[in-house]
């Protein structure tokens, strides 16, 4: 035994032998969720070390919703409309489904606004999350309203996923956001209702 370790850390090919044990026991460590094998991962520099956890620390429980609603320029504002966002589940998706991934970066986008909306909403209009989903919710808009927009107002919701029984919590409300994007560093209108 005392011979096979010494002729394993010696010899042809024991550089590549240490590495590969050290690379092996590396990885094993990173997958860890106990904070002190965070230590490893903050070393790692170039990001050699795969992480392969499944499930993430603090699965969701919930899933985030939009509503908008359109101002026209006769000042008349529109009944809330839901923004599909997320897309029902077919069986092919079980090996293939890109479109996840849209889902996935609308739950991030909305998790950094309501990390940064404790600091308050001048804070949060700053960020690049709440420029991303008023940009993409102007689009949806422009394809979906009727003519003569001058703006619209979103609203951000945390419903309880497939769970009908729970109502939704409103998170969020925006104020008037003008459809033209160069007027929108203009002081927003803020309608009431």
């Amino acid at each position: 035994m005392k011979q096979t370790l010494k002729s394993a850390l010696s010899g042809p090919g024991a550089v590549a032998r240490i590495a590969g044990a050290a690379m092996l026991i590396g990885t094993l460590a990173a997958q860890h969720p106990n904070p002190m094998f965070n230590r490893l991962q903050r070393k790692d520099t170039f990001a050699l070390l795969p992480i392969w956890r499944f499930f993430a620390p603090e699965p969701a429980m919930h899933d985030y919703h939009f509503f908008y609603r359109t101002l026209n320029t006769a000042g008349e504002t529109s009944p809330w409309q839901a923004v599909d966002l997320i897309a029902g589940r077919r069986f092919h998706q079980i090996l293939w489904f890109p479109g996840r991934r849209v889902e996935k970066g609308v739950f991030d986008i909305c998790t950094e606004m309501l990390k940064t909306l404790e600091k308050g909403f001048s804070e949060v209009i700053r960020t690049p999350a709440y420029r991303v989903i008023t940009a993409y919710l102007r689009e949806q808009v422009r394809r979906e309203a009727a003519a003569g927009v001058d703006g619209f107002q979103f609203a951000l919701a945390r419903a309880a996923g497939h769970d009908t029984s729970t109502t939704p919590e409103v998170l969020f409300v925006s104020p008037y956001t003008p459809m033209d994007p160069a007027s929108a560093t203009a002081r927003p209108r803020v309608t009431a209702g």
